[in-house]
């Protein structure tokens, strides 16, 4: 694999103003578009200061620290010893740094100031974060996020004298496989059969604003971790292997509140690599509920020693589990990127005029709120249920 100078690298660069806003869809290369550029100005100017900022480290990690350091080894510039994991900080040679941290870091929202900051995916952080950081930096900021509905950007600071904003798509990537091209084509294809799908193609295959309709969950938020108090319920299992990954979460209450936090998002998985997973994750002994679907599985997992049960699914299983945990206050792991993503895009069916159906749209991703549904209607249900017998 090598570096491509793409459309979107070109574009990015050719904006003057201050406040660089960066709107566009899936893959249209908008944080390995301005990465590279950020790179650039450090390495031909002294002691300049970057910021990169997003919603959470973990969040980082899997996003704009993990383009940094594959650009950085694809153009043949990364040094070892430049790079500082813990401080997640790279030192150029001549004075330069471009530093990492979420905006949940309080400390460092409104502590030290910079030359330049990026927050990728600005969309997922509030808007007093963002005022926080731009008023601690002298040069240009770029902002970069995926349109899936109006916030401050488009209130406060797009119509701002400093600020310019450009729309790039997955046409601007010119890196980017045909297998996610095609991908992407079928999308556009489904935007004629479904409101999801019609919103969906727009947002992230047009690169234009969204409407965030029809949330099944909106009664939950982000905390940092696990109290040390809160009381684990058990653990959710939804199966996945080549296609679909397998999704495990713990589910724990603390003050008549419920906190999630997400363990495995993997694909390739097979039964015994499960079954010592869980044994390394989770306390002996306490209860696993995994898809009643797939009973060969659970019965192999059972027997490497694992407290593992089938869900119990009816006619309206779904329904009864959605509103039970509507009944609560769901606290999740800020590290459960995926259970975040699958719970900001978990709508309801519609149809074509826009009604709302009774089930959630079966085109949106849910393994890991599945696992929940399934932990949460075997423990919160209060129904008396014999676990001594498999």
């Amino acid at each position: 694999m090598s570096f491509v100078r793409t459309t979107a690298i070109n574009k990015i660069m050719k904006i003057k103003s201050r406040k660089k806003i960066v709107q566009g869809g899936t893959s249209a290369g908008k944080t390995f578009g301005i990465i590279p550029i950020l790179i650039d100005i450090a390495l031909k100017n002294e002691n300049k200061e970057i910021s990169v900022v997003a919603e959470s480290i973990p969040h980082l990690r899997r996003g704009a620290l993990r383009d940094f350091l594959k650009i950085m080894k694809l153009t043949l510039r990364f040094r070892e010893e430049e790079f500082n994991k813990t401080l997640l900080r790279y030192e150029f040679s001549n004075g330069s740094f471009i530093e990492f941290f979420s905006a949940n870091e309080e400390s460092k929202l409104r502590g030290a100031r910079r030359n330049i900051l990026y927050i990728n995916e600005c969309n997922l952080i509030t808007f007093e974060s963002y005022f926080q950081l731009a008023i601690r930096t002298d040069e240009d900021i770029f902002l970069d996020y995926n349109p899936t509905a109006p916030f401050w950007v488009q209130e406060e600071v797009v119509h701002d004298q400093d600020a310019e904003l450009i729309v790039l798509t997955y046409i601007d990537n010119e890196a980017l496989s045909q297998t996610i091209v095609d991908q992407l084509e079928q999308a556009r294809k489904k935007a004629e059969t479904s409101s999801y799908w019609s919103n969906w193609w727009k947002v992230y295959g047009l690169g234009q604003v969204g409407s965030l309709q029809g949330v099944v969950f909106n009664n939950w938020d982000q905390i940092k971790g696990v109290p040390e108090d809160a009381k684990l319920l058990g653990t959710g299992l939804d199966f996945g292997y080549t296609n679909d990954p397998t999704a495990i979460l713990t589910l724990y209450t603390k003050n008549g509140e419920l906190i999630v936090d997400e363990l495995c998002y993997r694909t390739g998985m097979k039964n015994r690599e499960i079954a010592q997973f869980l044994k390394g994750k989770i306390p002996t002994g306490s209860i696993v509920i995994g898809d009643s679907s797939e009973p060969k599985s659970i019965d192999e997992i059972f027997d490497e020693g694992v407290n593992i049960f089938g869900a119990k699914k009816g006619k309206d299983s779904i329904a009864f589990s959605i509103q039970l945990l509507q009944n609560y206050n769901i606290r999740v792991t800020e590290r459960s990127t995926n259970l975040i993503k699958e719970l900001r895009g978990y709508l309801w069916e519609t149809n074509r005029t826009g009604k709302r159906g009774q089930n959630p749209d079966s085109n949106c991703d849910d393994h890991l709120i599945d696992a929940l549904r399934y932990i949460a209607t075997r423990t919160l249900n209060q129904i008396e249920v014999d676990y001594s017998i498999h």
